[in-house]
């Protein structure tokens, strides 16, 4: 797979000093409303990304956990890079819908994680499986967010 630009990116900037924290800020700057989680890219490469939200007040629900939108904020960033690290020139996506399941408290900081096959990138419906994970590697929040990939015209 030829790496496109996002990906070349992510690779030259994450290496230097403060570097994941700079590339996570240039992507709040072309879509602010994930800088409401203030989270940080972690891993991104083909068909894989991750990203960690810190628990912080901002992001705590009544019960001073990390807030379970909040999580669905981080799940959809890490399958929006993960996407756009990973589609092939010749196609286009755009989310459809999310079905997630919150299995456990999110009581720490939280790893969001969005991946698909190798193979996964053909025009149609495409379910991305994503997973967040607590500090401990528990499993908070488990589902699929629906993607429809097409071709561009």
């Amino acid at each position: 797979m030829n790496k496109n630009k996002i990906l070349k990116l992510y690779e030259r900037v994450s290496n230097w000093p403060a570097g994941q924290w700079l590339f996570s800020r240039m992507i709040g700057f072309k879509a602010p409303y994930f800088n409401s989680i203030d989270s940080r890219i972690i891993t991104l490469k083909a068909n894989h990304c991750e990203c960690v939200i810190k628990k912080k007040r901002s992001v705590h629900n009544h019960i001073k956990t990390v807030h379970a939108i909040a999580v669905c904020n981080g799940l959809e960033l890490a399958m929006g890079m993960m996407a756009e690290a990973s589609i092939p020139k010749h196609l286009r996506w755009l989310p459809k819908g999310m079905d997630v399941n919150y299995v456990a408290k999110a009581g720490t900081d939280i790893r969001c994680v969005a991946k698909v096959p190798e193979d996964a990138w053909q025009p149609g419906d495409l379910l991305v499986e994503v997973t967040a994970f607590d500090a401990n590697d528990v499993e908070v929040v488990n589902g699929h967010i629906k993607l429809w990939v097409s071709e561009k015209k």
